[in-house]
């Protein structure tokens, strides 16, 4: 997930991320702010960071700190479930005009583990072959668990379908005896204001 949005300092931003359970999450930011002057943003100013906190689906905070102008957070999820990010810039005698507008860029990766190509270089070939190999192993691992994961959703979501067609069946059964009763009380109603009446 790649992208940027625009904010106010001090104004917090979230947004929802559906994990699986004990899944690494890779977050790197950068924040710019709007230049009046030049009309553009531009890289941010000393002192003004950015206060990351991840919220679990049970509403345990995983991780709240304060990072720079730019930066790269991660966490490793839990539980699966949609898990808040919010990101809140801060505002410093540093910056010029609190309540700017900035734009942050944010770039979340979920499940990968990166290779670091100068440990990569500086080994062997077949050194080199063995750690491709444990980071395939570990994309195979996080596909896994994602497509899991998948399945579980796709129950639930199956049950909560079969739940509702029930319920919705049994309305309707409810409805046609209630029509059918009500039906044959009035016949029974008319029938006997006819008989007292003696029109029958």
């Amino acid at each position: 997930l790649a992208l940027y949005f625009h904010s106010g300092e001090r104004e917090e931003k979230c947004i929802i991320e559906d994990i699986p359970m004990d899944t690494l999450v890779i977050g790197n930011y950068k924040v710019q702010r709007w230049d009046v002057h030049k009309q553009d943003f531009l890289e941010s100013a000393p002192g003004l960071g950015m206060f990351v906190t991840v919220t679990t689906p049970s509403a345990e905070v995983l991780l709240s700190k304060l990072y720079g102008p730019q930066g790269t957070f991660s966490f490793t999820s839990s539980l699966s479930g949609e898990h808040i990010i919010c990101l809140q810039s801060n505002s410093t005698r540093f910056v010029a005009f609190a309540g700017s507008k900035l734009r942050i860029h944010l770039d979340i990766r979920v499940g990968e583990h990166f290779l670091d190509e100068t440990v990569v270089q500086a080994k062997d070939k077949v050194n080199e072959v063995n750690f491709r190999l444990e980071h395939l192993i570990e994309q195979i691992h996080h596909i896994s668990k994602e497509q899991n994961y998948e399945r579980e959703r796709e129950e639930k979501f199956r049950k909560t379908s079969e739940e509702t067609n029930s319920n919705i069946l049994w309305w309707a059964i409810v409805q046609t005896v209630i029509l059918i009763s009500i039906g044959i009380w009035q016949i029974k109603s008319l029938r006997d204001f006819f008989i007292s009446k003696k029109l029958v």
